[in-house]
Order: structure tokens, then C-alpha cells, then sequence
């Protein structure tokens, strides 16, 4: 079957365009876009862009973007293009006016959305003999071309290896695998505990403050409980991989007893004790279920319980 791909051997990094190899369509310009393309523009490449706000490509412009007209023309001007819109959503509504000028790309897509919707997006650009890598950056716009940063990636692996060098100026890569959706998931995996532990620290200092205490005086305390965790997480792996809770270390009767004196403190200091009492709720339902003289990791069955009511 011709999918419309050039047949080639080239290496990482080269373009399938006979155009200069460091060359690059860019569509979308909020603070993630206009980083990454400034990054760009300030290690050679010729950039051209297109945003659905017109405004935001001038000053880009002025630092030597070239600015697309259409969205047919920024596909036309590169054999890739790098999407970063806020979500996957917004590709079909940019590029279905656009398809025919599909063929034959490779389409970045960096934007954040499910590993479903993510898998979706490769079999509707599969269909326009257009091939999708999916990424899931794990920075902000100013980690954008710093050491250190650092993204998630899946789909075709030749597609990946070909431009590689270019999306490492962006970040530090880390490939998947072949599966689109793979980059979502670590993506969503990671936003998971980092959003978790953020809030459990905005709920703690909350409670801190209205017992006399500042962000200032329980930095240490907090950063201290925060710097145990990689301990904690290494020692129950093993376990967690084979299946077994064992309570031998913990257990979960144990543990809900602790969070409940953390659900009654926060209720005596006035503080909203809507988080703990949902950690809460999660114990019970684990008690419930027979786990409570088994470790706390045992709560794991109760999250994969809910699957099996989903199915």
C-alpha cells in the first residue's frame, strides 16, 4: 500500500524535505508554542508557523519565523510539523480544512489529552497517509531547551528516530514505545501524583498556618516527608509488581486510623477537610473489602475493583 511516506535511509535528525534538514512547521503559539519556538529560531532552524490568533506570530516573525498564511501552507512548507494546542481536539478542527496536505507528513503532537484520544488522532491521520508521534512534555515554557527537561514519546519508531534530534532541542526525549497512546499515559501518570502531592501541600501548610505556623517554618518538615517517598516507593515495588501486601510492615486498619485524626485535625483547626476525608473514604472502602490486616498498598485492588464495575 503507498501511504505516501518518501522511502529513505536517512539518520536521526535529517528531514525528509529536500529543503535544509534543520527546518520545522510549528502550529500553535501559547506560552508552550512561543518557547519552544524561540528555542528553535535560536539554534538555526527555519521555523515556520501558523496560530489561530495571528498577533501572537509577529514578534516570532520579527525574530525570523516565517509566517504560513494557511494551514495548508505551513503543512506544505514541512515534512514535519509540530503541534502544541491545548488539545487533541483542536488538530481536527485546524487540519480538516486542510487534509490533502496531510499526506505524506509526520505530525509532533505535544499537546496534553487521553491515551485513547491520543490513539484516535494517529488512526484518523493514518487515514490521510499521515503518520502522528505523540509527546507529553514534562516542563513548563521556561524548561523549554534546558538541561535537565525532558518528554515523553510513542508512535511509529522510524517516524520518532528520524527527527529526534530535532525535538532534543526542544527537551531530553524519552521514547515509549510504538503505541500513541504510551506518551499520555507516563504523561497523565506523572500529572496524577505531581497535581496529588501538590494539593496535599497547599491542604497541609493550610492546617499549618491556621496552627501558627508558616510556609517558611514547615518547608524543612515538608520537604523532609516529600524526600522519604522514593524510599517508600522502592521498598513496596517488588511487592506491588508480584501481587502481595503482606502486613507485616503496615497495615491498612492502621493507616485509616491515621487519617482520620488527620480528617478531625483539620475539621478542630476550621480548615476545609474535604481531601483527607476522600483519602478517608478510600480506606473504608478498602476495610470494607477484607484488607484491613493487610499493608496499605492493598488499596490498590480497591482502585482496579472500580475498573472492573466500569467494564
Amino acid at each position: 500500500m503507498n501511504t505516501g511516506f518518501p522511502k529513505d535511509n536517512r539518520q536521526a535528525g535529517d528531514s525528509y524535505a529536500a529543503g535544509p534538514s534543520k527546518s520545522v512547521t510549528l502550529i500553535g503559539l501559547g506560552p508552550m508554542g512561543q518557547a519552544m519556538a524561540r528555542v528553535l529560531l535560536d539554534r538555526g532552524y527555519a521555523v515556520t508557523l501558523w496560530n489561530r490568533t495571528p498577533g501572537k506570530v509577529e514578534e516570532l516573525v520579527r525574530q525570523g519565523a516565517v509566517r504560513a498564511e494557511t494551514v495548508g501552507g505551513a503543512l506544505d512548507a514541512n515534512e514535519l510539523t509540530i503541534l502544541s494546542l491545548t488539545d487533541y481536539d483542536a488538530m481536527y478542527t485546524i487540519f480538516e480544512p486542510a487534509s490533502e496536505q496531510l499526506a505524506g507528513k509526520t505530525i509532533v503532537n505535544l499537546s496534553s489529552d487521553t491515551p485513547a484520544n491520543a490513539r484516535k488522532a494517529a488512526e484518523w491521520l493514518a487515514d490521510r497517509a499521515a503518520r502522528l508521534v505523540t509527546g507529553g512534555v514534562q516542563v513548563p515554557p521556561s524548561g523549554i531547551g534546558q538541561s535537565g527537561s525532558y518528554t515523553y514519546y510513542s508512535g511509529p519508531r522510524e517516524a520518532f528516530e528520524v527527527y529526534k534530534e530535532t525535538l532534543k532541542v526542544l527537551t531530553g526525549t524519552d521514547y515509549r514505545g510504538e503505541d500513541p497512546g504510551l506518551s499520555m499515559v507516563y504523561y497523565q501518570i506523572q500529572m496524577d501524583m505531581f497535581w496529588t502531592s501538590m494539593l496535599s501541600y497547599l491542604h497541609a501548610l493550610a492546617l499549618a498556618e491556621a496552627n501558627g505556623i508558616s510556609a517558611e517554618q514547615l518547608l524543612p518538615y515538608a520537604s523532609a516527608t516529600l524526600s522519604s517517598l522514593p524510599g517508600f516507593i522502592a521498598f513496596y515495588t517488588p511487592r506491588l509488581d508480584e501481587g502481595l501486601h503482606p502486613g507485616d510492615v503496615d497495615r491498612l486498619a492502621m493507616g485509616m486510623a491515621s487519617v482520620q485524626h488527620v480528617v478531625h485535625t483539620a475539621e478542630d483547626a476550621g480548615i476545609d477537610a474535604a481531601l483527607p476525608a476522600a483519602v478517608l473514604q478510600i480506606f473504608r472502602r478498602g476495610m470494607d473489602q477484607g484488607y484491613a490486616g493487610n499493608s496499605f498498598t492493598s488499596l490498590i485492588e480497591t482502585f482496579k475493583a472500580a475498573k472492573v464495575r466500569n467494564t
